[in-house]
């Protein structure tokens, strides 16, 4: 069996802590939203999400480098994130009186995700762009929903729990 070499444990390393940390900060911040509406999938979860996100890119882009590998395929990890959030996601949403609830927060485990891999691979400028687009969505998006619901516009249908 071909293993990685170890990595000495050396003291707490500041751009791993910077790729973990960001990660984390980042998805309690998006996990704040569903918290203060009362969803499943709050602040824990979100930020969970993202640190283990970023934690599985750090540790495949670290074996991917260490060891010698012809067909070793990084992008991988893509699939294995994203498989695991979509069984997550997919046990969120129900159906209840001829209405979805929970998509919303699915999707935004999606993002969550996403943005923990950006912050394990240290893809700052992609971290710094979708971070605050996916909180002004999950934001400002529902106070102008319930704005343009005042005025008879209907807006996506993910239910009450938008």
């Amino acid at each position: 069996m071909i293993l990685n070499p170890p990595v000495p444990l050396s003291g707490l390393e500041s751009d791993l802590l910077l790729r973990l940390g960001m990660a984390t900060l980042l998805g309690l911040l998006l996990g704040l939203d569903r918290e203060l509406r009362g969803h499943a999938a709050g602040l824990r979860t979100h930020g969970l999400i993202c640190l283990a996100a970023a934690a599985l890119t750090v540790s495949v882009l670290g074996l991917y480098t260490s060891m010698p590998m012809d067909n070793g395929d990084p992008l991988r990890l893509f699939e294995a994130a994203g498989a695991f959030v979509g069984i997550v996601g997919a046990g969120l949403i129900v159906f209840n009186k001829g209405q979805v609830h929970n998509i919303t927060t699915a999707v935004h485990l999606f993002l969550t995700t996403v943005i923990g891999v950006a912050c394990g691979a240290a893809q700052w400028p992609l971290v710094a762009t979708a971070a605050p687009i996916g909180l002004v969505v999950l934001s400002l998006l529902p106070f102008l929903e319930r704005k343009a619901a005042r005025h008879g516009i209907k807006g996506d249908n993910d239910g009450p729990e938008a």
